[in-house]
């Protein structure tokens, strides 16, 4: 009995990671009523179109702000940032459903979502891969002009070889398949942010998660030649 019930909870757990579903949890760091605002602020900001290259994801993508990076890199490129905190793949699945790519047309969105799949939700990389893949899936079939650059998942933690880093190289090896060579391309830049050991330095993130300016940097080094050749540069 306790097997089938676990079973069953792990199912119904599995579900969570490709079904679209809004911010249902308080967190210390986003209320959910502050979550809905950013949510709101996007619909209005699609609403204003020029919006020639899209940014989707989590507090990673978010974290891009007004930086100097993005200032210098993005924002000429009538770029939009609709990276939200703590946000998983069914959060921007929701998203995306639910009006925020509506009545725009981007001809590049890059996607780097899944790490609090493993944080906050403890999924299973399956289950993470295949939310990521509804996510890409559903992008084309609502943007079918759009290119998408599906980025690996960035690795974190200190040190190489965690939980966290096994479970971001299953799910990284699984949706690198995506990539058709012609709407679709995948690029895995997580090496360009550790050592040669495969460690982290506080000098790229200073949490082992997030990105420092020198992080958003070498972010936006790592995908230039392929965005630039989506976007037709």
């Amino acid at each position: 009995m306790r097997i089938a019930i676990a079973l069953f909870l792990l199912l119904a757990q599995a579900e969570t990671a490709f079904e679209p579903a809004p911010r249902k949890k308080e967190y210390p760091w986003m209320s959910v009523a502050v979550w809905t605002q950013k949510h709101e602020n996007f619909l209005k900001r699609a609403k204003e179109g020029k919006m020639d290259l899209l940014f989707l994801g989590d507090s990673i993508t978010e974290g891009w702000g007004n930086n100097a990076v993005w200032q210098k890199t993005y924002a000429p490129l009538n770029a939009a940032n609709f990276g939200i905190g703590g946000d998983t793949t069914e959060n921007v699945l929701w998203r995306i459903l639910n009006g925020e790519i509506d009545g725009v047309s981007p001809k590049v969105a890059v996607l780097m979502i899944g790490t609090n799949n493993f944080g906050l939700e403890g999924h299973q990389p399956p289950d993470v891969a295949k939310g990521i893949t509804t996510i890409v899936q559903t992008l084309r079939k609502k943007l079918p002009a759009t290119k998408v650059l599906l980025l690996g998942i960035f690795p974190r933690d200190e040190k190489p070889n965690t939980d966290a880093r096994k479970k971001i190289q299953k799910v990284n090896e699984q949706i690198a398949g995506l990539d058709d060579r012609k709407n679709v391309r995948f690029l895995d830049i997580g090496a360009k942010f550790t050592n040669a050991d495969g460690s982290i330095s506080k000098e790229i993130m200073p949490d082992f998660l997030h990105l420092s300016e020198k992080g958003y940097q070498i972010w936006a080094d790592a995908i230039d030649p392929l965005l630039k050749q989506l976007l037709g540069k």
